[in-house]
C-alpha cells in the first residue's frame, strides 16, 4: 500500500510447475497438455491482494520448474521452444481473462540455463497475442553468459529488456554496463529477518546501485510464511508462518524497504552521485524529475550487514559528519523532512523508521551527524507514514489434536490448509464416482515427473504439523488409484523438506496395489524396517494408523493392528505427512492427528 509499511513496487511470483522450488511444489495452471485452470495455488490471490492495495504494483512471472509434458520426456524446457512459450504465454493471458491482472514482466528459467532462441520464440509468441506491452527479463542467474550473448546477438539484444542478476553482492560486470540495457537484482536478500538481516537490507538496497548501477532489488522472499524448519527459515521481510493461530511479526526489513519505497516510484531517476561516504556507508539520491527528490544514507557496518549470500570482504565505517550540496534546481530546498532507523546491536532496541524534526538547508548545503547502523531518508516528500497496526494474535504451536475431512464444496484455494507439498500436488477433489462418505477428497494429481528445478523426490509428499512432534497417532482414509504398482504412504517424525526433501528421514508406513505393506525409515524406500501382507487392493477405501511413542512403532490397517514392535532409531522429531509411491494418482480423506 502505497505510504503505508513496506509500500512495495514490484510484486514478483512464481509461475507454478508442480516442481520443489526451496520450500515447497506450487501448482501448474496446466498439470497436463490438454488442462488448462487459473484458480491453482495462492499466487493469483497474491497478486489481486497486492493490486487492491496499490493499483500500480508492477507483476513479474517467474518459473522455476515445468510440468513434465513440455519436456516431451526430457528433463528440459527448451527442446520444444513453441510448447514452452506457448506454456508461458497462456499464463499470462490466464492472468487478465480470469483476474483481470495485467503482467508487467516474464522471465525465463530461474536460475538455470537459457535458451537464445527461447528467449526470441517468447518475445515473438508475447507479441503475437497482443502483449507487447510485457517486457523480458534475462536470465534470473548470473550476469553471464547472457550479458555476452546479448553484445554479439543484436536480434537477442533487442527482445531482452533487463538484465536480471541473483545475488550480485551488489557488482556488476563491464558486458553488464556495455549492453546500456537496466540492470536489476532480480532476487537478492534471501537472509534471516533480524537486526542483521536488515542491516544486509539496507545495505545492499543503496549500493547495488552505488557499485553495480543496479535500479531494481527484488527480496527472495517477500513473507516467510512456510514451516519455519524447511530451508531458509524466516528468510523473508516479514514473517507470517501459523496460520492456525494468525501470529505475524513485521520485522526490520520491513521499515527498511519503507526508506526506500515511501519516497520514490517506478519512474523516479537515481542521480549521478558518487554515492559513498568517506569514512563507510552509502547515500543515493533519486527524482521525479518533477522537483521533488529524495536521499537515503546507510552505515551499515560489516558484522551487522552479512548477507545469505555471496561471501562479504570486510571493510570499515565509522560515525561521521556528512555535508551535502545540493546543486541544479534542487539548489532551492530549503528543507527536508527526516525518516530514522538505528539498528540496536548493543541494546536489543531498534529506532526503525522515526520521523526527526525536519533538516533546514541553507544555500543548497546541509549536515548530518552519522553514527554506524544508520538510515536515513532526507525528502521533500511529505507523504511518510508508519501508519498502526494492531497487535498480532499470540504465537501457539500447531494444534496437537487436528482433523480435516476436506468436505468443502467450493475451497477458496485449490489446496487444503496447513498442508505443505513437497513433491508432487495434493488438491481437493470432488469424487463423482463415489455416493458413500468419500465424495470430497485431497488427491494427488502430478503423474508425471516435472522438469524439476530442485532434486525432487521420486515419492509425491506432503507435510504437516510440528517439526518438534515426538509422539503422534495419525489416522487417515486412503484410496490407490494405480492398479499396478500404486501405493501410498502416511509418516511421522519427517525431518527432511523443501530442496532437501530426497533425503527425508522418518517413519513412513507404506500400502501398494499388490497387497503388500512395508514400514521403512526413509522416503525412498530404502530402509526397510518391516515388511509382509496387507490385502490392501487398489480402487477401494483403507484406513491407515500409525502409532509412534518414544522409541517403538506400530501400525493398524481398517481397524486391526497389521505390525508392530518396530524400533526408531534414526529420528527423533518431524512432521506429519501422506505421499504416495510415485507420481500417480491417489487419494486420501479423513486424515487426523493426535500428538502428546
Amino acid at each position: 500500500m502505497p505510504n503505508f509499511g513496506a509500500s512495495l513496487h514490484i510484486l514478483k511470483v512464481e509461475i507454478g510447475g508442480d516442481g520443489q522450488s526451496t520450500d515447497g511444489t506450487e501448482p501448474s495452471h496446466m498439470h497436463y497438455e490438454n488442462d488448462e485452470n487459473y484458480f491453482r495455488g495462492y499466487e493469483w490471490w497474491l497478486m489481486k491482494e497486492a493490486k487492491k492495495r496499490n493499483p500500480n504494483i508492477k507483476l513479474i512471472g517467474l518459473p522455476w520448474a515445468f510440468p513434465g509434458w513440455i519436456g516431451r520426456g526430457q528433463n528440459w524446457p527448451y527442446n520444444h521452444p513453441d510448447v514452452t512459450a506457448y506454456y508461458i504465454v497462456s499464463w499470462i493471458l490466464g492472468a487478465k481473462q480470469y483476474h483481470n491482472l495485467d503482467i508487467d514482466y516474464i522471465g525465463i528459467w530461474n536460475e538455470r540455463s537459457f535458451s537464445s532462441k527461447y528467449i526470441k520464440l517468447l518475445r515473438y509468441t508475447l507479441d503475437k497475442q497482443g502483449l507487447q506491452r510485457v517486457r523480458i527479463i534475462a536470465s534470473d542467474n548470473m550476469w553471464e553468459p547472457i550479458s555476452f550473448f546479448m553484445m554479439f546477438d543484436s536480434e537477442l539484444h533487442q527482445v531482452v529488456d533487463i538484465i536480471g542478476a541473483h545475488y550480485p553482492g551488489t557488482r556488476t560486470v563491464p558486458n553488464a554496463l556495455a549492453t546500456q540495457k537496466k540492470l536489476w537484482a532480480s532476487e537478492d536478500y534471501s537472509t534471516f529477518n533480524d537486526e542483521v538481516g536488515a542491516g544486509c537490507w539496507a545495505r545492499i538496497l543503496n549500493q547495488n546501485y552505488v557499485n553495480g548501477n543496479m535500479t531494481s532489488t527484488i527480496a527472495w522472499n517477500l513473507v516467510a510464511s512456510y514451516y519455519e524448519d524447511l530451508p531458509f527459515g524466516r528468510d523473508g521481510l516479514m514473517t507470517a508462518q501459523e496460520p492456525w493461530s494468525g501470529c505475524y511479526a513485521v520485522e526490520g526489513p520491513i521499515w527498511i524497504t519503507a526508506h526506500t519505497t515511501q519516497f520514490t516510484h517506478p519512474g523516479w531517476h537515481y542521480l549521478q552521485v558518487d554515492g559513498r561516504l568517506e569514512h563507510g556507508g552509502s547515500y543515493v539520491a533519486l527524482t521525479d524529475g518533477l522537483g521533488n527528490l529524495t536521499i537515503i544514507i546507510e552505515t551499515m557496518t560489516y558484522r551487522h550487514s552479512q548477507c545469505i549470500r555471496p561471501p562479504l570482504l570486510p571493510f570499515i565505517v565509522l560515525p561521521q559528519k556528512a555535508t551535502f550540496y545540493l546543486k541544479g534546481s534542487f539548489h532551492k530546498v530549503t528543507i527536508l523532512k527526516m525518516w530514522y532507523t538505528k539498528l540496536g546491536f548493543k541494546s536489543a532496541n531498534s529506532t526503525l523508521f522515526h520521523p526527526l524534526p525536519p533538516v533546514k538547508v541553507h544555500e543548497g548545503m546541509f549536515s548530518l551527524n552519522l553514527d554506524v547502523d544508520e538510515v536515513y531518508t532526507l525528502t521533500t516528500l511529505t507523504t511518510g507514514r508508519k501508519g498502526t497496526y494492531p497487535d498480532p494474535p499470540q504465537s501457539k504451536p500447531f494444534p496437537s489434536n487436528y482433523k480435516d475431512d476436506f468436505n468443502i464444496r467450493n475451497p477458496p484455494f485449490s489446496e487444503a490448509p496447513h498442508f505443505a507439498d513437497q513433491t508432487g500436488v495434493f488438491e481437493y477433489f470432488v469424487n463423482t464416482s463415489d455416493p458413500g462418505d468419500h465424495i470430497f477428497t485431497l488427491r494427488q494429481v502430478v503423474v508425471q515427473r516435472p522438469i524439476t528445478w530442485a532434486s525432487d523426490a521420486d515419492q509425491a509428499i506432503s507435510i504437516i504439523g510440528d517439526f518438534k512432534w515426538v509422539n503422534v497417532s495419525i489416522t487417515c482414509d486412503v484410496y490407490i488409484e494405480h492398479l499396478g504398482n500404486g501405493g501410498v504412504f502416511i509418516a511421522g517424525r519427517v525431518n527432511n523438506g523443501g530442496i532437501y526433501v530426497r533425503h527425508s528421514k522418518g517413519l513412513f508406513f507404506w500400502v501398494f496395489a499388490d497387497g503388500t505393506y512395508q514400514v521403512t525409515g526413509d522416503l525412498s524406500g530404502k530402509e526397510v524396517l518391516m515388511k509382509g501382507m496387507s490385502g490392501v487392493r487398489a480402487r477401494v477405501w483403507h484406513t491407515l494408523t500409525l502409532n509412534l511413542k518414544g522409541s517403538s512403532a506400530s501400525g493398524s490397517l481398517n481397524g486391526y493392528p497389521l505390525w508392530e514392535n518396530v524400533t526408531l532409531s534414526e529420528t527423533s522429531h518431524g512432521w506429519a505427512a501422506i505421499g504416495t509411491r510415485s507420481f500417480e494418482f491417489a487419494q486420501f480423506d479423513n486424515f487426523h492427528i493426535e500428538a502428546s
